[in-house]
């Protein structure tokens, strides 16, 4: 559903910049898939995404800088090894997307669907997280720093042998999750459900 707070305007393609960018634009998903027709992946910088269907959309390797995504939908997208900088996504649907090595930098996605979603290799540095739900995603090697979780959503997760730095769980649902030998760093667990978690050799003093 695109956004009905103003009007939208088709995205010309001779206009595109030598680099694949597109600024400060507002998208609609024909938008979308017009620049998805070409070969190289594009680079959307101040984009207005809100609210739009972009569902089922292979996006791999695009960059997202500066962009609106409020309540965009993304579910089951090919998003590999895409970049999201300094993007605001609240409550944007990413259910079974696939988000392997992809790259979330000082980005707010609270309260995002991530259900069933891919992130294998996928990290979040200084991102807002909160109230996400990460439930059943496909997370190995997937990396948090300095990020808030707080009532996220991550049952099952193992963050065995890692080093989280400045990571804020609190009263997240970490139930049955891994921290074996894991290392905290200026990290909070406060009131996070933690029941069936294993910190074997847990290093908690951080």
């Amino acid at each position: 559903m695109d956004n009905a707070a103003g009007p939208r305007y088709e995205v010309p393609m001779d206009g595109l910049s030598s680099d694949r960018s597109v600024r400060e634009r507002a998208l609609t998903r024909a938008d979308v898939e017009r620049l998805r027709a070409s070969s190289s992946p594009s680079h959307l910088i101040d984009g207005d995404l809100e609210e739009v269907d972009l569902a089922g959309l292979d996006l791999s390797r695009w960059t997202f800088e500066r962009c609106n995504l409020r309540r965009a939908d993304f579910t089951g997208s090919k998003l590999e090894g895409t970049v999201w900088r300094s993007c605001h996504a609240a409550h944007a649907q990413f259910t079974g997307a696939d988000l392997s090595d992809a790259n979330f930098l000082a980005s707010d996605f609270n309260n995002c669907v991530l259900r069933r979603s891919t992130l294998a290799a996928a990290t979040f540095e200084r991102c807002k997280l909160t109230g996400a739900d990460l439930s059943d995603a496909k997370s190995l090697d997937i990396r948090f720093e300095e990020t808030l979780l707080i009532h996220a959503k991550l049952p099952g997760y193992s963050f065995r042998k890692q080093v989280l730095k400045k990571i804020d769980f609190g009263q997240a649902d970490l139930r049955k999750c891994d921290f074996r030998a894991t290392i905290f760093e200026e990290c909070s667990l406060r009131d996070a459900n933690m029941t069936g978690s294993r910190f074997d050799g847990a290093d908690l003093r951080g």
